[in-house]
């Protein structure tokens, strides 16, 4: 039996996804663990895998972001951030390019040593890492230690080629796609930035271990052995040429969440929405994730769109610390929550208003619900891009919403069903977690040379799977 260790840094929209594969690995049978921050344990023990701590950034967020205890300057960057996202597109990715440095790769010296504490005390036979995780990938890089990493986000996250770039989209929707100008500032600025990380990379390796190949081009350090993508396998994804890991393009993590003894929902979400649908025909779910629920602005303007363009349905909303705020919204056909069961509700809502982000765009697809995509920052432009270009969904730019223009999108979501939907959903029932982690576990048995010491001869390294 494997003894496999899912390093996650402490953020909920990481965490989730991990903790299901994590899961799925015990199922097919390794020891697996989540290694996490503390407040994360009940992730792992839901999924069906063991707990340890593990600190691996001062950065953190547990539900949602604003409420999350952390550091002054952390709170001060994420405040910051929010402040870029009014601005447009350009200005929140030059403001998370500028934070990249403090974000995600503070302390590497103390995450190594204590991964070299972790493997002392559990080893393992590998890990399991998160792509943006780059100081823990760095120290296992350093330490010799055998891994595969987890896309988290777009599979465009680790670079494809030597002209893609970390922090710009590969691709935009038509309705946030920045001049040219602006475009070249944004490739300037991830430039600088990769530069700057690949420089520590060297150092650090360099100071812990000399006799190491040097590990390059830091966004691109990833297993050479397999990579597993949270994403769909869409046919226009940029191609990754030559030899390299096997790549595991799981489609989505999404499993079904425990229910009461009764069949019913313990946490009270079934009257709720049997409240909502005897008041409407349609049900739409508004959640912009962990981080942009600060917006409540927007989804203030999204909610009274719908309330006025579709007479016919009503919203429940994932507001945050926005409750307060948008508490004066709430109603027969409005219910604002803090946080909400978001994967359950999906098997029981019509549409969804959602950030752009991976785990929000992967579990809508698998459950067949077409989505109205608002990208704010990060890989949220690319996975816009693609939800238009596989007909699951729609994008409008948040930073010039109308109520209007989301209650019209909304509207003809619920009446025009996306042409591609069906077809994506279909193609994403037979992936999923189990289906990755059953792959991960072939792949990490191989010899580097692409066959397993135990059965007969696999398919060459580098294949899609």
């Amino acid at each position: 039996m494997a003894r496999v260790v899912v390093v996650s840094p402490p953020f909920h929209s990481h965490a989730q996804p991990m903790s299901v594969l994590a899961g799925s690995l015990a199922r097919a049978g390794a020891e697996a663990y989540l290694a996490c921050g503390r407040p994360f344990a009940p992730l792992a023990r839901a999924a069906g895998a063991r707990f340890v701590p593990l600190t691996v950034t001062r950065n953190a967020n547990t539900g949602v972001a604003r409420s999350t205890a952390q550091g002054d300057r952390e709170a001060a960057r994420l405040e910051e951030f929010l402040a870029s996202t009014r601005e447009g597109a350009v200005a929140a990715l030059l403001a998370q390019s500028r934070h990249r440095r403090e974000d995600m790769l503070s302390d590497p010296d103390l995450v190594l040593a204590r991964m070299r504490a972790l493997h002392e005390r559990l080893a393992p036979d590998w890990y399991v890492v998160d792509q943006l995780s780059y100081p823990v990938t760095l120290a296992l890089h350093c330490l010799g230690l055998p891994f595969a990493t987890f896309c988290p986000g777009h599979p465009t996250y680790l670079p494809h080629g030597p002209e893609a770039l970390f922090g710009v989209p590969y691709a935009w929707p038509s309705a946030t796609r920045p001049g040219d100008d602006e475009l070249a500032e944004l490739r300037r600025a991830a430039r600088a930035t990769e530069r700057a990380f690949t420089r520590e990379f060297t150092r650090v390796a360099r100071r812990h271990a000399p006799e190491r190949e040097a590990p390059g081009r830091a966004f691109a350090l990833a297993s050479r052995r397999a990579v597993v993508f949270n994403y769909p396998p869409f046919p226009w994804l940029p191609e990754r040429k030559g030899p390299g890991p096997r790549y595991v393009y799981g489609g989505h993590c999404v499993v079904r969440e425990p229910y009461g003894p009764d069949g019913g929902w313990e946490d009270g979400w079934e009257k709720i929405l049997g409240a909502l649908r005897a008041r409407a025909r349609h049900v739409v779910l508004v959640a912009l994730g962990t981080f942009l629920s600060a917006r409540d602005d927007v989804l203030e303007t999204v909610v009274r769109g719908i309330l006025s363009e579709v007479p016919d349905a009503a919203v429940v909303v994932a507001a945050g610390d926005g409750v307060e705020a948008l508490a004066h919204l709430a109603g027969p056909r409005v219910h604002i929550a803090r946080t909400v069961p978001q994967r359950r509700l999906l098997g029981h809502v019509d549409a969804m208003v959602h950030h752009g982000g991976n785990n929000s765009f992967t579990e809508c697809v698998a459950s067949g619900v077409p989505a109205l995509v608002l990208p704010f920052s990060s890989d949220q432009f690319s996975i816009a891009h693609d939800a238009e270009r596989a007909q699951v969904g729609v994008c409008l730019d948040p930073v010039r919403l109308t109520g209007a223009g989301a209650g019209a999108a909304v509207r003809r979501l619920l009446r025009e069903r996306p042409r591609g939907l069906g077809r994506w959903t279909a193609a994403l029932s037979g992936r999923g977690p189990d289906w990755a982690a059953r792959r991960l576990l072939r792949a990490m048995r191989e010899r580097p040379d692409g066959t397993d010491p135990s059965r007969t001869p696999a398919r060459s390294a580098g294949e899609h799977a």
